[in-house]
């Protein structure tokens, strides 16, 4: 974080400042702001936030045995350390957040990009970044710190000398991407498409469709909106950006996007293309597995080519990238046996591009294993949505079809009633049983995919299944 002093820090936070030892109110703090007293760094900053399991303030004394100077609370506490006590620890970051980057803002160097989308926003987060670190200073998200808690954290990684910050923003409900976004005011805000991931939470594809626009929404005025021409959901946010005195910049597969790729090739080693941007061409070689990562990588070269970058820069970064992030698309296991875990996340848009994944990339004498499970949030939705998850699944003749936890059950009663009733679909309520099976049925040759949300917690079935082929 920028210096600041403890009275000023008070001030934004609208807190009650008390201080500790030898600090006075003028006493000035710079260290790294967090909510995990584990990582904490020497001069640091302990958010101590009250949550639904744990709270907060009892971590303090652990904080400052890692070095920690301040402390922003909701309560007043015994403990050795100044404090600044505020109405609400999660309120306060987000005040504390808008502070730091007006303040960096106002020297005059600093571009903030943010991204949003139903899938794809970790990783166009980490592409973006990848190209624009080698402009200057970058600040962007740990994994995918795209919260209340997680974004302004990363904010508050600002200092005087950043060029670029680059944020994820994810949301559940209406209003959450319009408050998180208005904390930076975005110069460049990317909406890579809207799916229907969380639409249980946002009561329909509509409204869905209304919370991402928010990015757009929160824009500056002459700043500039990346949008995805082939997602007629996002094409339509246009006509918000350009009322709001907006450029929009279009990414997607079509002629008529700024930025777009054609001859689009798909192995096990990654996916190869031919890039097109504003008159130039380059060929691209992502060894990110997934074709669906083309547009997450059109999206990053049409914000870094808006900036300044060159389409030939923006192509050779882009290839020394190997992961997307862990648990998307990650390959494990070895040649014989290998594993995808892509369980981080799911939604029905992901998980049908992971299943076209895994049935592209599989070669001749290869056998395909999707090992799915529950995919969150979808609300009134969820049943139809497995059950085409299912569907999907026998049509892309996947061989064998796993089906892990209750919630996920109705793929596999899809996958029978379409035909897959023979052993090629089995069923088990959770992952120890799942494991037991696979260790014992897979062979060489075998082209695993590992498919679920968060809550499925098949991620480390994955890194299981993994660690025992290799």
């Amino acid at each position: 974080m920028i210096a600041l002093t403890l009275a000023e820090i008070a001030r934004v936070t609208g807190g009650e400042l008390r201080t500790a030892g030898e600090h006075t109110p003028d006493t000035v703090v710079d260290g790294t702001v967090d909510t995990d007293s584990r990582l904490i760094e020497p001069g640091g900053i302990f958010a101590a936030k009250p949550g639904a399991e744990t709270d907060g303030h009892r971590f303090i004394g652990k904080a400052i045995e890692r070095g920690a100077v301040l402390a922003l609370v909701e309560r007043p506490t015994d403990d050795a350390v100044s404090q600044i006590v505020v109405p609400g620890v999660v309120s306060a970051l987000a005040d504390l957040a808008r502070h730091v980057v007006a303040r960096v803002r106002d020297g005059g160097a600093l571009t903030v990009v943010g991204i949003t989308g139903s899938n794809g926003k970790t990783t166009t987060k980490n592409l973006v970044a990848r190209i624009l670190t080698d402009e200057g200073p970058t600040v962007y998200p740990h994994a995918s710190f795209n919260n209340e808690v997680g974004a302004p954290l990363t904010m508050l990684r600002v200092r005087h000398d950043t060029r670029y910050l680059v944020c994820e923003f994810g949301a559940s409900a209406p209003g959450e991407i319009a408050r998180l976004a208005g904390l930076v005011t975005p110069d460049i805000g990317v909406v890579l498409m809207v799916g229907m991931a969380h639409a249980g939470g946002f009561g329909g594809i509509e409204a869905t469709v209304k919370a991402k626009s928010e990015l757009v929404g929160a824009i500056r005025p002459g700043g500039t909106a990346v949008l995805n021409a082939d997602d007629p959901r996002v094409a339509g946010m246009a006509t918000l950006a350009r009322d709001r005195g907006v450029e929009v910049r279009w990414f997607g597969r079509g002629a008529a996007a700024d930025v777009r790729a054609d001859e689009v090739v798909v192995d096990a080693a990654g996916t190869s293309c031919t890039v097109y941007a504003d008159g130039t061409a380059a060929s691209l070689r992502l060894r990110v597995l997934g074709e669906h990562h083309v547009m997450n990588a059109l999206a990053a070269i049409a914000v870094a080519t808006r900036i300044g970058v060159t389409l030939a820069e923006c192509t050779s970064r882009l290839e020394t990238v190997e992961l997307a992030e862990r648990w998307r698309m990650q390959p494990l296991g070895t040649e014989r046996i290998r594993i995808i875990n892509d369980a981080y996340n799911a939604s029905p848009d992901s998980m049908a591009a992971a299943l076209r994944t895994l049935a592209q990339i599989v070669g001749p004498g290869e056998r395909t294993v999707a090992v799915l499970g529950a995919m969150s949030e979808l609300g009134e939705y969820a049943d139809d949505e497995h059950d085409r998850v299912g569907l999907l699944a026998v049509r892309l003749n996947i061989q064998r079809i796993v089906v892990v936890g209750q919630d996920a059950r109705r793929m596999y009663l899809e996958a029978i009633a379409q035909g897959s009733w023979d052993g090629e679909a089995v069923f088990f309520p959770d992952a120890d049983a799942a494991f037991e099976y696979l260790v014992a049925e897979l062979r060489e040759g075998d082209r695993v995919l590992v498919k679920s949300s968060n809550a499925a917690g098949l991620r480390h079935l994955g890194d299981r299944l993994g660690e025992s082929v290799s």
